[in-house]
C-alpha cells in the first residue's frame, strides 16, 4: 500500500484518505464494524462520514415512504438499509442511505449477505446529500449497476435512471413505482413534515391504494 494521506473537515462530519488498496480498505470496513459509518471506496481514496440527525431523520422518511408506497401498491420488497455493496474487480464500494429490492426481491429473499458477483444489486438505493461529498457516489452506484437512484438535498428529491451508457440521466417518474412522478413523491415527503410518521404513513398507504384502484 503507498502512503496515506487523510483530509479532515469536522464542520461536514465526514474526511478522506488516499493511497488506500483493496486490502486496506476490507480491514477498514472490519475495523468499523457496526458502527454508524458511511465508507466510500472508489479505487484507492476513502472517504468516512458520520451522519447527522438531519441526514438519518430524512434518510428515515425517504425509506418510510417507499414501504408505505409499496404497500399501499401491494407490491413485495425487501430493504437491505445501508448494506455495504462492493465489488473487488471494479476496485470501488459504498453504502446507500438506503436501498431496496423490489423487481428481484424474489432473488433475495431469504438470504443474510449479498455478493454481487452472483446477486443483483438493489433496485433502487437513496442517496440524501444533506452533506456534501468529496467523493463521486452517483458514479459509483452506476458502476455496481444500480438500475434506479434517488437523490435528495433534504428538501426536494430528484429521480435517476441508470442509460444504456452506465451514467444516471434525470427522470419524471420512478421505473420502480411507475404510478408516481417526482412530484408526487415530493409532496408526499412535504406532507410529512407536518403531522407525525405514524398517521403520515398511513395517509401515504391510503395515497397508493387510490392510484392501484384507477383504470
Amino acid at each position: 500500500m503507498s502512503a496515506t494521506t487523510a483530509t479532515l473537515d469536522p464542520a461536514d462530519r465526514r474526511f478522506v484518505l488516499d493511497g488506500m488498496d483493496w486490502q486496506a480498505y476490507d480491514a477498514l470496513l472490519h475495523a468499523v464494524g457496526d458502527h454508524h459509518v458511511f465508507v466510500t471506496y472508489d479505487r484507492g481514496r476513502v472517504e468516512l462520514m458520520y451522519p447527522s440527525f438531519e441526514h438519518e431523520n430524512r434518510s428515515e422518511i425517504i425509506g418510510l415512504l417507499i414501504r408505505s408506497i409499496a404497500e399501499g401498491l401491494t407490491m413485495k420488497v425487501k430493504g437491505g438499509g445501508s448494506t455495504t455493496f462492493r465489488r473487488e474487480d471494479i476496485d470501488r464500494g459504498l453504502e446507500p442511505d438506503k436501498c431496496f429490492y423490489v423487481a428481484n426481491e424474489a432473488k433475495v429473499r431469504g438470504k443474510t449477505n449479498i455478493d454481487l458477483s452472483l446477486d443483483p444489486p438493489p433496485d433502487l438505493c437513496v442517496e440524501v446529500e444533506i452533506s456534501r461529498r468529496l467523493l463521486n457516489r452517483p458514479e459509483i452506484y452506476a458502476s455496481l449497476g444500480v438500475p434506479e437512484l434517488w437523490r435528495d438535498d433534504g428538501k426536494h428529491l430528484r429521480i435517476f435512471a441508470l442509460s444504456p451508457h452506465a451514467d444516471y440521466r434525470q427522470c419524471d417518474r420512478s421505473i420502480t413505482f411507475p404510478e408516481l412522478s417526482a412530484d408526487q413523491l415530493n409532496e408526499l415527503l412535504d406532507a410529512s413534515h407536518v403531522t407525525d410518521e405514524t398517521s403520515w404513513a398511513t395517509d401515504v398507504r391510503a395515497y397508493a391504494r387510490k392510484l392501484r384502484q384507477q383504470p
